[in-house]
């Protein structure tokens, strides 16, 4: 559809839902806490942004409504008297113009209490003004209600309506109920239209698209139409008749001679004739379907006097069809393409728009200059040439084909005139592990093949591959059976190694590596005298492993507390810490002032590293607290504040 697609028109709410939908949006996406604490413009402006947000969203969500919904004057003619048939015209033009002054209104509330909000004194009367704004918007939107749901009825009818162009080409099939106009449009398109032996089965008009000359073409089967006056036509007959009123196309008026559809062939002619005012500046056929049951020519006289004056216009074309055995369903489909589309030609031709094509073409039409025949001359040489040609012409594979028949067999190795006749069919591989075969043949192949047969046989009559015999003495025997025996022997000793290989494991003998002791106290004793040590005092000496071990003093630190007087340690500064080893910060610091200095130093370090980097201390990890304290107190106080 050129001006609107009716499917993308959002949905209308009613006005309980509109009114929701808008004051939660306003509770949503505006601020909602105040106090009468605040500066009298802080809570003035606190209440103007609600009313205007409020106000700014009903006017957008109307206007919406408003630009979505097909305005009559705008739209396509066809367009404006279908929603007229269906939906009321008039009615449908008030209820846009309610919402429009709906939105008017709105626009004029939120005005007049944002001028009141400025003499709001308190909290209060601020409070008060913006209910009082919201209520009179919310009360206008009510009284929309009855409007809301007519245009949401509206919207869902306008989603269901087939998507028909007007500009495109068309053609439209009508004619009384039930003469076959769904069974026709079903054949030629790919509509699935409802077909049903009764009247008035199709309420709606109904859109298939075809192909035809690689063109797209769309297919409007409408309802029925009865012959009476225009006044007394329902809805069903009236969007049939706008179907025809505003839509260029080629129209199909289908007629049942068998008069099975309930209506006399003499009531068709007549209804034809009432609606022939719609039919002008068209292409027009007469259809007569059912022909299966009976044909125009086996009609009684009175029934052919009836066609007889339908028959003889020069505008109407009338065609016999069956859509239950198909006979001429394609020839009144193509009749119809073919008329449609000279007639859009012949009035693109009338327009002002072909006049600057033509003066760009020029089509040169040679005069003849007498009336005596020139026909074409072909020299006689030409001509021989030709039959000679057509004497030499090879039979083609379809011709031998269709001489055959079923014991036809395609051999294309048969025009491969340049292999000989006993090597044509040899099989032969194009490709082999990779490599192209034509890439290795050798010309001279076959004469080098009989040379090396030849060397071959020359060696065979020689005696060059006959194995010669040997035969054994008895030494080799002998020695043939006692290797046997040996090998034998082996294997049977390396099984049983490999039973026993689990069981069996080597010991060691006692022996085998102890050593001699040749320590004594004795030699001990001589080989310290022979030192010049004085020996006489150890009778007593214990050089042996006692039972009581004696205890380790421990590490050199140990050993020099040990070392320290008692009265001394008793006296030690800084509690337990050892008098060998100073505290940390005072490691290679000798002068007293030095080390004042450098406790200021490590002060002001680690204080930046508490207030600027939040850590806790030295370390370089922070653990932070696992419950923050204003996570888990009560609610602060008015004035309390300052943490942020």
């Amino acid at each position: 559809m050129a001006l609107y697609n009716f499917k993308k028109i959002a949905v209308v709410p009613s006005s309980k839902d509109f009114i929701d939908i808008i004051l939660s949006k306003t509770q949503r996406k505006t601020p909602t806490v105040v106090h009468k604490q605040y500066k009298i413009t802080r809570i003035r402006n606190f209440y103007l942004r609600k009313i205007k947000f409020t106000q700014q969203n009903f006017h957008d969500r109307l206007a919406q409504i408003l630009t979505e919904f097909p305005k009559l004057d705008d739209v396509h003619p066809f367009y404006a008297d279908l929603i007229n048939v269906l939906y009321d015209k008039d009615h449908y033009k008030l209820a846009l113009g309610q919402i429009n002054t709906a939105k008017h209104l709105i626009d004029n509330v939120a005005k007049d209490y944002v001028r009141l909000m400025k003499y709001g004194d308190s909290l209060y009367r601020c409070k008060q003004l913006k209910r009082a704004a919201l209520g009179r918007m919310a009360t206008i939107m009510k009284r929309q209600s009855s409007n809301l749901t007519y245009l949401e009825q509206v919207r869902q009818h306008l989603a269901r309506l087939p998507s028909i162009d007007p500009y495109t080409r068309t053609i439209i099939i009508c004619g009384f109920p039930n003469v076959g106009k769904s069974s026709f449009i079903n054949k030629i398109t790919r509509a699935d239209v409802e077909v049903q032996p009764y009247a008035f089965t199709t309420k709606s008009l109904y859109v298939g698209h075809m192909d035809y000359k690689y063109l797209r073409w769309q297919v409007i089967d409408t309802p029925g139409i009865l012959d009476h006056s225009l006044e007394e036509r329902n809805v069903i007959e009236m969007q049939a008749v706008t179907a025809l009123a505003h839509l260029r196309a080629c129209v199909l008026y289908f007629m049942d001679p068998s008069e099975q559809c309930g209506h006399t062939l003499e009531e068709q002619i007549k209804l034809f004739e009432s609606i022939k005012p719609l039919f002008a500046n068209k292409p027009l056929i007469v259809v007569a379907n059912k022909v299966d049951i009976i044909q125009l020519d086996d009609l009684a006289s009175e029934k052919q006097a009836v066609l007889k004056d339908l028959r003889e216009d020069s505008d109407v074309t009338v065609m016999e069809m069956s859509t239950v055995t198909d006979l001429g369903v394609m020839e009144v489909k193509t009749e119809a393409c073919e008329r449609l589309l000279s007639f859009r030609v012949d009035q693109k031709m009338r327009s002002k728009k072909v006049d600057g094509l033509l003066n760009r073409l020029h089509v040169a039409v040679p005069k003849p200059r007498d009336d005596k025949p020139r026909p074409p001359c072909i020299p006689e040489s030409v001509l021989v040439k030709r039959q000679a040609k057509e004497s030499r012409k090879r039979k083609l594979e379809r011709e031998i084909e269709l001489e055959e028949g079923d014991d036809y067999v395609l051999d294309l190795k048969k025009t491969y005139t340049e292999i000989p006749e006993e090597e044509r069919y040899d099989i032969i591989p194009e490709i082999w592990e990779g490599h192209n075969i034509a890439d290795y043949i050798d010309p001279e192949i076959f004469d080098k093949l009989e040379a090396l047969e030849r060397e071959e046989e020359i060696r065979e009559e020689t005696g060059m591959y006959v194995v010669p015999k040997i035969e054994f003495t008895e030494t080799m025997r002998e020695i043939k059976a006692l290797a046997l025996q040996i090998r034998h022997k082996k294997a049977i000793i390396k099984d049983e190694a490999r039973v026993n290989k689990q069981s069996r494991k080597p010991v060691m003998p006692r022996t085998a590596g102890a050593k001699v002791r040749d320590r004594s106290v004795s030699k001990l004793r001589a080989d310290m005298e022979q030192l010049g040590v004085d020996m006489s005092g150890t009778k007593d000496a214990h050089f042996t492993k006692t039972k009581t071990r004696s205890r380790s003093v421990g590490p050199p630190v140990k050993k020099m507390r040990m070392d320290v007087d008692k009265g001394q340690s008793s006296v030690a500064t800084r509690g337990t810490r050892s008098l060998m080893k100073p505290p940390r910060n005072e490691l290679g610091v000798k002068d007293a002032a030095m080390k004042k200095k450098l406790a200021k130093i490590a002060h002001r370090a680690i204080s930046k590293k508490v207030k600027k980097y939040g850590l806790k201390g030295e370390a370089d990890r922070f653990i932070g607290n696992k419950m923050p304290k204003h996570l888990f107190t009560g609610k602060r106080g008015i004035g309390k504040t300052d943490r942020r």
